[in-house]
């Protein structure tokens, strides 16, 4: 195999010459040019690894050959150079899809990072991931084929869903389908760190740095280097934290507690929460910078009530591997048990399917049954409750009464009855789910 060839795309002479410098020096044959229009030309008739260009160009931007390259079906990952600090084009360049950015002065350092992690992009007949999305209805295949596409960019990816949908799952095929898959995926609960740990937890700090830190310690973002850090549950982040957060993001370095230099950082992040950011945003509860920082691609990952015939074949599998734990032989599904199966709402979603399926394991005789199917406190979907025809003398106060304490009983069922991630589920906070189950007479 020859050198890896790359495309840099600028009208100053002096960029040009910096850049296709730097890629020589990394031993990456460079070809340049100093319009859009030539830019197509070159990229049509060679194959290149890598482009990068300049976001303003005589006869058009940066943007238009991004564009141009998805339209043509070409796998050349794209990086932007953008003016220093002008983070809105960088984030419009990435939901182009390009791969990535540069600013300007060029950080010849961080070229080189970026370059490198370009050049090891999966091609298209590589492998899949270690992480498997199971399942065949439409949604899910539509998020497959969207993770494939959006594992390649460099792109801050927000991911949204119910609780217990699989949204960790979805943000490690992102990781190990995409450049950095070699490297480390460090997963954090954001809502499970005290707040006055958090700077040290996520930046690291230095011996000495306050009372009991008798070492130096790096941060998760450190652990994180040359791979992916996934947020998990981010709205949980209180606004300073979310401050210092979005430097982090927007500079790539940071400076660890009680050290007075920055430190640079190469991480690829990755969010998720079960919550409504838009609606915090709108009532002051999270950072309008810092949602558009982290929100570049948004997916949705499906409930369980929308996948389907998935419930069977997720069933299936769930039940090979309890079994396999357990070293006992896979009991089949009844029909009926089957059909219970795909008549209840699942709001726990996947995670409370593997909780049925566990207990059912446990209490079956041969076949699973249904039985040994227990979602019997909260079978009835919700929308059977509002659409129960009023009869005389019914309240409204009490019908809504009596829907609130049907929600929380259900959610109190698929958290297996912890407040806290009932809570969680709900959009609550502890006090607020205490004080209505109080108020319902929920024990």
């Amino acid at each position: 195999m020859g050198r890896p060839l790359a495309l840099v795309v600028d009208d100053e002479p002096d960029i040009c010459e910096l850049l296709a410098l730097t890629l020589e020096r990394m031993d990456i044959e460079a070809v340049t040019c100093g319009n859009l229009a030539t830019a197509r030309q070159r990229l049509a008739g060679r194959d290149f690894q890598l482009c990068l260009t300049d976001m303003r160009l005589p006869d058009g931007d940066g943007l238009e050959l991004v564009q141009w390259i998805q339209a043509q079906g070409l796998r050349t990952p794209v990086a932007v150079i953008t003016a220093h600090g002008n983070v809105e084009t960088a984030v419009r360049a990435l939901k182009y899809g390009a791969f990535d950015f540069v600013s300007k002065p060029v950080d010849v350092p961080a070229l080189r990072k970026l370059v490198g992690s370009a050049l090891r992009l999966p091609v298209a007949d590589a492998p899949p991931g270690r992480a498997v999305l199971l399942g065949e209805s439409a949604p899910i295949r539509r998020l497959r084929e969207t993770i494939a596409k959006v594992a390649r960019s460099q792109a801050p990816i927000h991911i949204t869903g119910e609780s217990g949908t699989g949204k960790e799952l979805v943000a490690r095929m992102i990781h190990e389908q995409g450049p950095r898959g070699d490297g480390p995926f460090v997963p954090v609960n954001c809502g499970a760190i005290p707040g006055e740990l958090m700077e040290s937890e996520f930046f690291g700090h230095r011996k000495g740095a306050f009372t009991g830190a008798t070492a130096d310690k790096e941060g998760l973002f450190q652990a994180a280097e040359g791979g992916t850090l996934f947020l998990d549950e981010i709205a949980d982040l209180p606004l300073p934290m979310q401050v210092k957060l979005l430097r982090v993001i927007q500079e790539k370095s940071l400076r660890p507690v009680g050290q007075s230099t920055e430190v640079p950082v190469d991480v690829r992040i990755l969010s998720a929460t079960h919550r409504d950011l838009r609606a915090l945003v709108a009532a002051g509860e999270f950072r309008e910078d810092l949602y558009y920082r982290i929100n570049v691609i948004e997916l949705r990952v499906p409930p369980l009530r929308e996948r389907g015939d998935d419930i069977e074949l997720l069933a299936a599998h769930i039940l090979a591997r309890l079994a396999g734990a357990m070293e006992t032989p896979v009991p089949p599904l009844t029909p009926e048990a089957t059909a219970m199966l795909r008549q209840y709402r699942f709001p726990g979603n996947v995670r409370e399917l593997e909780n049925v399926l566990e207990r059912a394991l446990a209490l079956c005789s041969g076949a699973i049954t249904a039985a040994d199917i227990h979602v019997e406190a909260a079978s009835a979907p919700a929308e059977a409750t509002l659409a129960a025809p009023v009869a005389a003398g019914d309240h409204l106060g009490e019908r809504l009464e009596s829907l609130e304490r049907a929600t929380i009983e259900q959610a109190l069922q698929a958290n297996r009855y912890n407040k806290t991630a009932t809570a969680r589920q709900l959009g609550l906070t502890l006090r607020a789910l205490r004080y209505r189950m109080q108020k319902l007479g929920i024990d």
